[in-house]
Order: structure tokens, then C-alpha cells, then sequence
């Protein structure tokens, strides 16, 4: 081979053994993110997160998880439903921990209406799809302030089931002191006794309303005055009975639902004295002035004569001569 073939051959292969300048930038960009990437996980800047897809069967409720798992619906979880089957997956993990249960492998501390869409479009020909959650590692305590934030602000959860949870956390994690757990939960300490005293409703009251969805926050503050004294309490939870009875009948499909806001107003109403007695409207006659005598009135086409069973003999016939004088003068 010539010189000439000689170079020619050379500069045909030397770029095989030279790197190719772009591989070269690619190679220095993944190494500079591994780099980076390391340096924030030492540094506690960049935290990872154990993502997996399992089947929601395999996933239980935490026995204390803040939502009423009961009371969701294909139709209070619609727009989950939709959304989760248009993206074609589940876009936002639920938060579980392991379970200690061998029936389940994780407890949902944050999801339950993502487990129940889930669940239910596996039931509905949908069995593609499966659950989005976050492991963690939680205590009870930690379980309960992360299922109160993310669920703090969200309306389809009601007033009264927060209630029920904050009442038995305070008990459970904070030895009933409400400026301790207060302060975990970076809340106002009447803010938070608003809703441990809905907590305190009695059953009565509780089953008046259709669901306990229905039960707001101020409904408690608006019944506490009248569940103080025993009297008129009495009459309240009287009226309660008589609701939750036509709210049984109605789950029967015998009449309609009593709606919140009518419940209350006949609670309030039952609370309020009972108004006083019209004066009477009848004429009074007697045998003299200041003596007790008979009071007649009319009734549509009758006569009502009323006196005291005190009344004399004398009294009596003085009082019936004049109304007859009075009645037939005319």
C-alpha cells in the first residue's frame, strides 16, 4: 500500500478511535447529574421516595383513618373515577405503611377515595389499573397529623367525622391536653375546641340529621346553650327522637329526608320557651265587682262557660242571671 493509500486508510479510521464530541457532552452531563444527584442525597436536600402499583385489595384503611371508608360512593368519587380512567393511571400516590394484618400488606393512612376509584374500576371491567402509594414509615401519631393535613381543607370530608377523630386523638396521643396537640397540629386552641365540642353531641342529636355529613360545626354552637339546662334540653332531644324516627322511615322509602338545615331549625325551635297563653277573649260575668265569676265565650256554634270550682251557689246563679240578661236583652 502507498503512502498516499496509507493516509487515506489513517484518516478514514481515526475516528473510530476518537470520541465522538456530542457522546463526550452527553457522557460529562450524566456524570455532572449523578454528581449532583449524590451531593444532594448527602446533604438530605433530595429524599426519595418508594413509589409502588399494588392491587387495592392488598390494602386495608388504617383502623383510625379520618374518612367514613362507608360512605364513599361511585357518585361522591365520580370525579376521581373520571380523571384516574382518562390519565390512565392514578396521577397522586396514597400515603400506606406496612400492614400488621397477614390478610394485607399495607395500611392506607392517606387515600381513601383513591382506593375506593381503584377498586372500583377493577371492579368495572377496568382491571388494568392498579394502586399508586407511598411507603412510609409512621408512628399512630405521625399517621394521625398527616391524614389532618391533607385532609384538613377538603370539604368532602364533613365537620363532625374531624370531630370524632380529634376527639379521640387527644385522648389517645396528647393525654387529653388540647394546647398540646394544638401545637402539633398548628392550630388556635378555640379553633380546635370548636370541634371537640361537636364531638360531644348526643346521640340523639346525631341521629336526627341524615347523615352525619350533614352536622356543621356551628351546629354545636348554636345547641350548646340549649343542651345546658336539663329542662330544656329535655325538649330538644324530645324533638331529636321524633326526626331521627322520620329519617329511619325515610331510609325505608316511606317519606322524604329531613334536610340539615330544617333539622336545626326544629331543634332551636323545640329549645325556645313556649309562648304564652292569648289572653282569653270571653265576656266575664259576676254577681258584684271584684268577686270571681263565670268567663263565656263562643267556640263556632257553641257557648263555653267556664268558673273556678270555688264559687258559690249564690255566686253562680248572681253570674248565670246576668249573662241570661245579658243574652236575651236583645
Amino acid at each position: 500500500m502507498t503512502r498516499k493509500h496509507d493516509a487515506i486508510f489513517d484518516d478514514v479510521l481515526s475516528g473510530f478511535d476518537a470520541p465522538d464530541p456530542a457522546e463526550e457532552d452527553r457522557a460529562g452531563a450524566r456524570f455532572l447529574k449523578r454528581t449532583t444527584t449524590i451531593s444532594e442525597r448527602l446533604s438530605g436536600e433530595l429524599e426519595e421516595k418508594t413509589l409502588r402499583w399494588v392491587d387495592p385489595a392488598r390494602c386495608r384503611m388504617w383502623d383510625r383513618h379520618n374518612r367514613e371508608y362507608a360512605l364513599l360512593n361511585e357518585d361522591n368519587c365520580r370525579d376521581l373515577i373520571d380523571g384516574i380512567r382518562s390519565q390512565g393511571r392514578q396521577e397522586f400516590p396514597a400515603i400506606v405503611r406496612t400492614s400488621d394484618d397477614p390478610d394485607y400488606d399495607f395500611e392506607v393512612i392517606c387515600g381513601a377515595r383513591r382506593h375506593f376509584a381503584v377498586s372500583w374500576l377493577r371492579a368495572n371491567n377496568y382491571t388494568q389499573f392498579k394502586y399508586l402509594v407511598e411507603l412510609r414509615d409512621l408512628s399512630d401519631e405521625e399517621a394521625f397529623r398527616l391524614a389532618d393535613i391533607e385532609n384538613r381543607d377538603r370539604e368532602d370530608i364533613s365537620d363532625y367525622e374531624r370531630a370524632i377523630d380529634y376527639a379521640d386523638a387527644v385522648e389517645r396521643y396528647y393525654g387529653g391536653k388540647q394546647k398540646a396537640m394544638a401545637e402539633r397540629l398548628e392550630v388556635s386552641q378555640p379553633w380546635l375546641s370548636r370541634y371537640l365540642q361537636l364531638a360531644k353531641l348526643p346521640e340523639e342529636i346525631v341521629a336526627a340529621f341524615a347523615s352525619v355529613r350533614d352536622i356543621r360545626e356551628r351546629n354545636a354552637r348554636e345547641l350548646k346553650p340549649l343542651l345546658g339546662e336539663a329542662v330544656v334540653a329535655e325538649r330538644v332531644l324530645d324533638a331529636a327522637r321524633t326526626i331521627a324516627r322520620e329519617q329511619a322511615q325515610a331510609r325505608r322509602g316511606s317519606g322524604a329526608f329531613v334536610d340539615g338545615a330544617a333539622v336545626m331549625r326544629r331543634l332551636v325551635n323545640a329549645g325556645k320557651p313556649a309562648a304564652p297563653k292569648p289572653p282569653r277573649a270571653g265576656k266575664i260575668y259576676r254577681r258584684s265587682s271584684g268577686e270571681a265569676g263565670i268567663e263565656v265565650r263562643r267556640k263556632g256554634r257553641k257557648v263555653l262557660v267556664e268558673f273556678e270550682d270555688s264559687l258559690s251557689r249564690p255566686q253562680l246563679v248572681a253570674a248565670f242571671d246576668a249573662y241570661l240578661k245579658d243574652r236575651f236583652s236583645h
